[in-house]
């Protein structure tokens, strides 16, 4: 019998296994988690010929290296990076074909943060609340690869898509969030939110796959003191001690006590994913839907 699995020559940074998360259990305290670039993730599937909720590699900063016990058909896409199979260069953005013990090498990305890499047939580590996504927040999931890991491989659904490149965005070179107020933007000055929505903030390398932390002006409270820990949202912006704002990526809390001061609309969220430490970061008001 084919032996359908990967070994992680080299985990990289951070390379974690995602899929579109496990949504329906923030009640009982569970972030959704998932990929950060959902839209990234879901284009390496359908290139290695992948169902859409098949688990994929998540990349940071680095790649990772791989070699695969059985021939597979793979991916890379999200941030540009190179693609090595055996040494030799190959093709980023579309299937790639890689054989038995062949090593393939995702290098470190030319700009963006986070690359992901899909296998034929997907990574079929044991699902938890019915979601394979490592939650670095909550510990559910599968642990963050180490060197020696190995990973099991599903059966393959499909063909590979046949295309020589797929068409993707760029990782921004500025990152354009647009907000609409939050259920506690009055509890800051009306020049808070003047400024919040004026001035220009930039990435944090303290960012991660909870939050994307930013640099910038403090923003003023107009009410002192705490608020009780209520339900949080993805996109939430929330705005700790220090004044400086946070969004609240797959990996969030489902609570907090924090104020929000606005809420990032959804579809904005996967530049944010890609959005390198010291990018400038604006906040567009929108009006609500």
């Amino acid at each position: 019998m084919t032996d359908r699995a990967l070994v992680v020559v080299r985990a990289g940074a951070l390379t974690t296994v995602q899929d579109r998360g496990r949504s329906g259990h923030a009640h009982l305290g569970v972030p959704r988690s998932g990929a950060l670039d959902a839209p990234a993730a879901a284009l390496v599937n359908r290139l290695a010929g992948n169902p859409p909720e098949a688990a994929v590699l998540e990349t940071t900063l680095n790649g990772c290296a791989l070699r695969p016990r059985s021939a597979v058909v793979v991916a890379v896409a999200g941030a540009p990076c190179p693609v090595w199979v055996g040494g030799r260069p190959a093709a980023w953005g579309a299937p790639v074909t890689v054989p038995a013990g062949e090593l393939l090498e995702v290098g470190a990305v030319v700009s963006g943060v986070r690359s992901y890499v899909a296998v034929s047939g997907g990574i079929a580590v044991e699902p938890v609340l019915g979601s394979r996504a490592t939650d670095l927040l909550s510990g559910l999931g599968p642990a963050p690869l180490t060197d020696g890991t190995v990973l099991p491989l599903g059966a393959p659904a499909g063909p590979h898509a046949r295309v020589d490149v797929a068409p993707q965005p760029s990782p921004p070179a500025e990152l354009v969030l647009r907000v609409t107020p939050g259920p506690r933007a009055d509890w800051f000055t009306p020049e808070a939110f003047r400024v919040f929505t004026s001035r220009a903030y930039r990435v944090s390398s303290a960012s991660n796959r909870i939050g994307l932390r930013t640099e910038g002006p403090a923003l003023e409270r107009a009410r002192p003191g705490e608020l009780p820990s209520e339900g949080m949202v993805l996109g939430a912006v929330q705005v700790p001690p220090d004044g400086r704002p946070v969004v609240f990526l797959a990996d969030h809390p489902t609570t907090g006590g924090y104020p929000v001061i606005a809420v990032v609309r959804t579809a904005d969220l996967p530049a944010a994913a890609q959005a390198a430490p010291g990018i400038p970061v604006r906040f567009l008001a929108v009006r609500r839907r």
